[in-house]
């Protein structure tokens, strides 16, 4: 049987998985995963999608990793300590770390704290312009809080506490690499990355297949016994999902609605039929889904600049009877806010979200002066193929309410970017944790962010001034207390239409 928890963190959460149970011999004993979309990068500074973070966990450590129960432990650093400030992190490194063999580097090359500070100063450096430069913003005043102090010391100091900072360490983007070889390979290095992983680069054919095989000198013990990776990139579900079962692939994350029932209960469990040729797992997974309104590039007109608007589309909507019909109740809808189930703080009595109320949304439409001589103009709702089938179904129960709603349909890499430049007034997104604690869901509308990852642009002083408080308290009842303000004000504001909470299958 799998340990979903070891494949769900091998591959940092992909929401589905099949995996057959019968497989061709090989030569080589080579794990075959499939992802619909093509990777962009393998340099950990721009590991911003899924797809990308995917590879690159592979191939990359960091200082620190999460384990199988979100706990963050060791990676490159074998212990750490926080003065009593909060403000200064010390980690000890392993001294038996190792970069890959590669052409730019000619002898073995142990890992140390000078390549930790290149690697966090790289990361910020406005001319890699990498998205997760972020992670740090207002956190320290510039590259020199990074310190090596000698070769297995390495030290960075804040301006002020914040106590998810060691989660943040575990996200690819903070990955360790050579120097050398980034000079090295200049920007090829983003298809020949050089890491400490436990699978090393071989081959990358773009939009066909990526080549990893076995590091042999991996420093930490893992419980495989794989020669390679093999990810392919099969941009239709129907056709990967074929390639499983004819042996041709061993795992496939994603299902479309045409045939989930084909393969779930209504309830989402296997159906019995299938239980003799596909291994099936589920677990947690961190991921909400919403629909997100940019607050400042919304058209003259735009009704989504009323809050009683937006307060009404979230009531127009029957979540559960979503997850049922195109989900098979994968998932949980979201009735308590923005932060998922599954997390620590997540409390849905303390929390209570939108629940549907189509008589509420009525009036609430009524009270921003939408009447049949005064219809609401046409919303445009911006999606990706792969959720057409879910704004569709959003689109007709508003027009149960009266509101009109055009969709736009866009390739997922044109939608990111138009979220990130705000040309997109109203668009479907997710957010996946970076680390586990609601502030990696809730940073998302602190204004002083850009995007990523205040997508919406949302601002409101009150959730600022809380968001400055939590970061900093390492009391755990004033932590969630103050989460629970500042998701109450989501709601109240309703900057986005909450969806669902995911599962991971």
């Amino acid at each position: 049987m799998f340990d979903y928890k070891t494949i769900l963190f091998w591959l940092i959460g992909p929401i589905l998985f099949f995996s057959c149970k019968e497989k061709q011999s090989k030569e080589y004993n080579v794990f075959r995963y499939n992802q619909i979309n093509n990777i962009t990068s393998l340099d950990p500074a721009f590991a911003k999608s899924q797809n990308n973070i995917w590879a690159t966990h592979h191939i990359f450590d960091g200082l620190v990793r999460l384990d199988d129960e979100l706990n963050v432990i060791p990676g490159i650093a074998k212990k750490w300590s926080v003065s009593e400030d909060g403000l200064t992190y010390r980690f000890i490194l392993n001294d038996r770390v190792y970069f890959h063999q590669d052409q730019c580097i000619t002898e073995e090359r142990v890992v140390t704290s000078t390549d930790v500070v290149y690697s966090l100063s790289r990361l910020i450096d406005p001319e890699v312009n990498s998205p997760g430069s972020w992670l740090f913003t207002d956190k320290i005043p510039d590259a020199s809080a990074f310190t090596a102090v000698n070769d297995t010391i390495f030290e960075m100091r804040l301006n002020a506490p914040f106590l998810p900072m060691l989660g943040i360490l575990t996200m690819q983007y903070c990955s360790v690499v050579p120097k050398e070889c980034v000079e090295y390979y200049g920007s090829e290095f983003r298809e020949h990355p050089i890491g400490t992983g436990p699978f090393q680069f071989k081959r990358w054919e773009d939009n066909q297949a990526l080549f990893l095989i076995n590091n042999d000198n991996y420093f930490r013990k893992v419980a495989h016994n794989l020669d390679g990776i093999k990810t392919t990139f099969i941009p239709d579900k129907k056709i990967a999902f074929l390639e499983l079962l004819n042996g041709n692939l061993d795992f496939v994350s994603g299902l479309e609605s045409s045939f989930i029932h084909d393969l779930l209960t209504r309830e989402g469990d296997l159906l019995e039929s299938k239980k003799e040729v596909l291994n099936y797992a589920k677990a947690p997974y961190l991921n909400s889904e919403y629909l997100g309104i940019n607050m400042e590039s919304q058209p003259e007109n735009s009704p989504l600049k009323i809050k009683e608007v937006r307060q009404a589309l979230n009531l127009a909507l029957d979540r559960k009877l979503m997850l049922t019909a195109l989900r098979n109740n994968v998932g949980k809808p979201a009735i308590s806010g923005f932060v998922p189930s599954g997390l620590p703080s997540y409390d849905p009595l303390k929390v209570v979200g939108y629940r549907y109320n189509p008589d509420s949304a009525r009036a609430l439409i009524l009270k921003a002066g939408y009447t049949a001589t005064n219809p609401m103009p046409v919303i445009e709702l911006f999606t990706n193929k792969d959720y057409l089938d879910l704004t569709t179904f959003v689109a007709r129960q508003w027009q149960e309410v009266g509101v009109r709603v055009n969709i736009e349909v866009l390739e997922s890499s044109i939608l990111r970017d138009g979220m990130r430049k705000s040309s997109i007034p109203f668009f479907r997104a997710s957010w996946i944790a970076d680390y586990p604690d609601a502030e990696s869901f809730l940073c998302m509308f602190y204004s002083k962010y850009p995007a990523p990852p205040n997508y919406t642009r949302y601002s409101n002083p009150a959730f600022d001034e809380m968001y400055e408080r939590v970061i900093q308290t390492d009391d755990l009842e004033e932590r969630f207390e103050l989460y629970h303000q500042m998701d109450r004000l989501l709601i109240e504001d309703a900057p986005v239409i909450f969806l669902f909470y995911d599962e991971a299958y």
